[in-house]
Parts: C-alpha cells; structure tokens; sequence
C-alpha cells in the first residue's frame, strides 16, 4: 500500500503545499492527492483548493488529533508499564494516551463493557483489521485475543502509524501499522474480523460511496462498525436514528452482510455483522 504519487503539476504543486503545513505533513500523499484532485475540479484557482484540501482533512481526521503528540513519550510510558509487568498500569498508560483522540477518548467510560459485549459475539479472534484506527489498537488490552494475533492496522497519519507499530512490537501478536487512503487501498486481506469504528460518517465527506465500496471490499468473517451517538461539540438531537437508517440502507445495497447485533453505548451506536 505505498503512496501514489500525484499525476500533474497543480496537483503536485498542491500536495507539496499541504504537507508543508506542520498540521498535515503526517498525512499520506495518497490521501492528499485524492481529496486535491477533487477540489481542484471544483474551485477556482490552486490557491482556493489547497484552503480546500486542508479543510476537508481537518473534517476527516484533524478535528479529532490534540495538536504536537509526544510519541516517543508515550512509547517510553508504554515499555515501563510493560517492563513493571502490571496489567493495571499498562491499561491505565493506554487510557492515558487514548484520551488524545476525540475518538477514543469518547470510548474511555465503557472501555470494559464495550469489548466485553462485542466479543462475546464474536468466535475466537486471532486476525484483525483495524482501518481508519486513530488510537484505538491501545485498546489491545482490554480485547481478549488469541494468542499471537495478527492485528493489521491503518490510518492516513504516518507518525501515528509508526507509533503505534513501534507498539504492536512490544505485544505477543504479530501486528503492523500503515499510513495509506483506505478509500483507494481497502485493505482486503481475509482476518477474523475488522473494525470501522465511526470512521464511515468522516470517508463519506470524501467518498458518498465510501460505506458501499468498503462493505463490499472488505473480506473478513465478521465486521464491527459503530457511529457516533453525539456531535463533537456534544449534539446528539436524532443522530443514533440518522446513522441507524443509513446503515440499513447500506446493507440493503451490498447485500453481503447480516446485523448480528445491535449495540447502544453512551457515545457510541455499534453494529456487530456477520459475512452472509
């Protein structure tokens, strides 16, 4: 899954301006690209769609990032919990740092419960795909896996990526982290199941048919994909209603998938799907 490199001289030009922004220098060039293309379509001038780019890459993934995260700090706080040999202070070191992303740190609360439910559908896992991640592969802990797993990761930030395979390095599984625009580079190996945790809402504002090609490309046996039950700003007026009616709606294109289960959590609509 290697970056594309851009095809022309705006887009080039483009791509090389946004990543000169310290905000998404992280970000794939593949990701850029293809949002750039798009928007240099639809505006003006070159100027006008790297304002674009950038402010669709902050609606996909910047909004959710705190700014400057300090990951070889947090890679030396996760070896010492590892080294003191305490599952306690590991999962208190991983709360910790998941609690930098919006996504994850939504999640916190009900950490215990949430894995607890969602695999007690599932058969024994010993294959994951986790796409469009952010942090939640520190969530490893509290996922009751076989032994010596295979956990594949994926988001657009490289730094991210890198931290957290430098993290599935220190864990008794075989785990790998990539940087890549799933839209463009679904992962389609076959695992145990995958996990798109609220990750559909922010790819449709790239791709309307994000959902739909994703469900169809994805080859594992089951699928976990939740939906946020509130805004970040904290609105939640009939947004578990919306994502409930769009997921259906989905299914009902793809036709490869059957809801298992239904899960309501405080921040959280989930669906556990089973490969029909």
């Amino acid at each position: 899954m290697t970056n594309k490199p851009a095809q022309n001289e705006p887009l080039t030009a483009l791509v090389e301006a946004v990543q000169a922004s310290a905000k998404y220098r992280g970000v794939c060039s593949e990701l850029i690209a293809h949002i750039g293309a798009q928007e240099l379509g639809r505006r003006r001038s070159l100027k006008e769609a790297i304002k674009a780019t950038k402010n669709k890459l902050h609606q996909v993934g910047g909004a959710f990032l705190d700014a400057g995260d300090p990951y070889a700090a947090w890679l030396e706080r996760l070896r010492l919990a590892l080294q003191a040999n305490d599952q306690s202070q590991l999962r208190e070191t991983c709360r910790a740092i998941m609690s930098h992303h919006a996504s994850t740190r939504e999640r916190l609360p009900v950490l215990e419960r949430f894995y607890a439910e969602i695999f007690a559908l599932l058969p024994p896992v010993s294959s994951v795909l986790d796409i469009a991640c952010g942090l939640h592969p520190l969530a490893i802990p509290w996922m009751p896996l076989a032994e010596h797993a295979a956990y594949d990761a994926f988001d657009i930030y490289a730094g991210m990526t890198d931290f957290l395979q430098a993290w599935m390095a220190m864990l008794p599984l075989r785990g790998q982290a990539c940087a890549c625009d799933v839209l463009q580079s679904c992962p389609t190996q076959r695992a145990g199941v995958a996990f798109l945790l609220k990750a559909l809402p922010c790819l449709e504002q790239i791709d309307p048919f994000a959902g739909q090609r994703l469900l169809g490309d994805i080859q594992t046996d089951y699928l976990v994909v939740s939906f946020p039950a509130h805004s970040l700003g904290g609105r939640q007026k009939g947004m578990i209603e919306h994502y409930e009616a769009r997921f259906h709606a989905l299914l009902a294109k793809v036709k490869r998938w059957r809801i298992i289960k239904r899960l309501v959590f405080e921040s959280e609509l989930v669906f556990v799907v089973q490969r029909i």
